[in-house]
């Protein structure tokens, strides 16, 4: 499906930029006025899947339905895990300081060990298994800083987010899907529906300030949309294990963002947690380069 075939030196460039992208999320969020978590997603999936749909469809040479259709069972599942990452990742920002949300989404690739072990039988590395045994210990120190702060319902939302990207992503190795991008297009026609749905029995209205619908539009093109194009063409040329190292730059750069320009602060709680845990991927995916593992062709 896609043109584009990246050097090594490429990939890890638009690897990197789609870091840049997704770490976007928590100084959007901050900038939003009065929407709340549905209304958001709302606006956001407005603008993410007509995005991606042109994208496909320039990429698939004008036949996006059938490239979409291919996805099948194992896109719809993963369409439906990424709406409660959506959901649950706005949550976060919204309840909790973005350095704390950030940290937790990180936990999603010991998520997917764990369940690609349970469903799909993928055996896990030794290494990975220390490693996730750190993982928790930041974890832990996080979600109890969230307690003793009262952000108990921020810090269970970003796990809930990271959960949601581990199942796509399981999702993803169970049928073999090789591009994401039909998938997370499926994921913001179902979270516009669904968005919609849950505003309209609630009683949320659309009509929102000006700056918080250009913000949530944005956010769907350029923080969601642009990141998954970078990510899905420069992962071609970048081996898995590097892949999660290299992913970690949008787990640094949002809470920097929002330190540069609101001054919001990370308490030390959070900084020891989110170093523990950073480490522990670092670790992890360290160790797998050691296996040598190859370039997608």
């Amino acid at each position: 499906m896609l043109i584009f075939k990246p050097s090594y030196r490429h990939g890890v460039v638009l690897v990197l930029f789609a870091g840049l992208c997704w770490s976007s999320l928590g100084l959007g969020i901050r900038f939003i006025e009065t929407a709340n978590v549905w209304q958001i997603l709302f606006y956001r999936s407005l603008s993410l899947a007509p995005f991606l749909f042109l994208v496909i469809a320039v990429h698939s040479g004008g036949k996006p339905f059938l490239i979409i259709r291919k996805v099948g069972l194992a896109g719809l599942i993963g369409g439906v895990a990424l709406v409660c990452a959506f959901s649950g990742g706005i949550f976060a920002l919204q309840a909790t300081t973005v350095a704390n949300a950030m940290f937790l989404f990180a936990a999603s690739p010991f998520a997917t060990a764990l369940l690609g072990w349970f469903i799909l039988g993928e055996r896990v590395r030794t290494a990975t298994w220390w490693a996730m045994s750190v993982a928790m210990t930041g974890v832990a120190i996080l979600v109890w800083e969230g307690i003793s702060l009262g952000r108990v319902g921020g810090n269970v939302a970003a796990l809930i987010s990271a959960l949601g990207f581990a199942v796509f992503t399981i999702t993803l190795r169970w049928r073999k899907v090789e591009d994401m991008m039909p998938t997370v297009f499926l994921a913001g026609v179902f979270a516009f529906i669904i968005s919609a749905v849950v505003c309209l029995a609630a009683g949320y209205s659309l009509l929102l300030p000006a700056q918080d619908i250009m913000v949530s539009l944005s956010l769907g093109v350029f923080q969601i949309g642009a990141g998954m194009v970078f990510y899905t063409i420069g992962a071609r040329a970048v081996p898995a294990a590097e892949l999660a190292l290299l992913s970690m730059i949008e787990v640094v750069l949002g809470p920097l963002w929002v330190w540069l320009f609101l001054d919001e602060v990370a308490d030390v709680f959070t900084l020891l947690g989110g170093g523990v845990l950073l480490a522990a991927i670092a670790g992890n995916a360290l160790s797998g380069l050691r296996n040598k593992p190859v370039p997608i062709l």
